[in-house]
């Protein structure tokens, strides 16, 4: 029995941080997990730079409300439904992730949790486990699973390694290069075509 295993920012949406960078004209918030491989680093660099000009979830919200998914990424999730089951795993927030899941036709999501003041400033995350994605992976795997894994980050390595088939979408220049060996895509077609024959082996 086979699952599938997503990234969702620059796999099914855009970078939330990336749009909240360019609402807010804050370059520094264009970081992500494409650029930063430790997280936990990551993101206590945006906690303070939110911090520093008092913008909290409130205004990360409203911005997630007018984010679209990616073209084609609907068509590409339903056509994978289809034929084999797929979860979401992601390192964003539920906070954030609610209403492109109503966008998405609500797949299942594992992600993390913001912590915020009652004012709505953000002063911290929990994790909902340590390597969350690979985590995941090796416990679907121990529930009987044969796991296929896609993203486009650092983040997304272990758990594209530790599956049986594994795939890089949309990734950067570095980490296919740092990577040969994984086969990466950049169109719906090509991505949805590899899963599903990785699926039917």
């Amino acid at each position: 029995m086979n699952i599938v295993c997503l990234d969702l920012e620059g796999v099914l949406v855009p970078e939330i941080w990336i749009a909240f960078s360019e609402a807010t004209g804050i370059p520094e918030l264009r970081r992500t997990t494409r650029d930063e491989p430790d997280y936990n680093k990551l993101m206590a660099y945006r906690i303070a730079i939110l911090r520093e000009h008092g913008l909290g979830l409130r205004q990360i919200q409203d911005v997630i409300a007018g984010i679209d998914p990616l073209p084609g990424a609907v068509e590409f999730l339903d056509a994978l439904r289809e034929e084999t089951q797929a979860v979401i795993l992601s390192d964003t927030f539920t906070q954030f992730a609610a209403p492109l899941m109503r966008k998405l036709g609500r797949p299942t999501i594992f992600c993390n949790e913001l912590v915020a003041a009652p004012d709505g400033e953000i002063t911290g995350f929990k994790m909902r486990c340590e390597q969350s994605k690979l985590t995941t992976v090796r416990a679907l795997q121990s529930a009987g699973f044969e796991t296929v894994a896609s993203g486009d980050s650092y983040n997304d390595l272990a758990m594209i390694r530790a599956s049986k088939a594994g795939f890089l979408f949309r990734s950067t220049n570095k980490i296919k290069a740092d990577n040969p060996d994984i086969p990466a895509f950049e169109t719906f077609d090509g991505l949805l075509a590899a899963i599903l024959d990785a699926v039917r082996e």
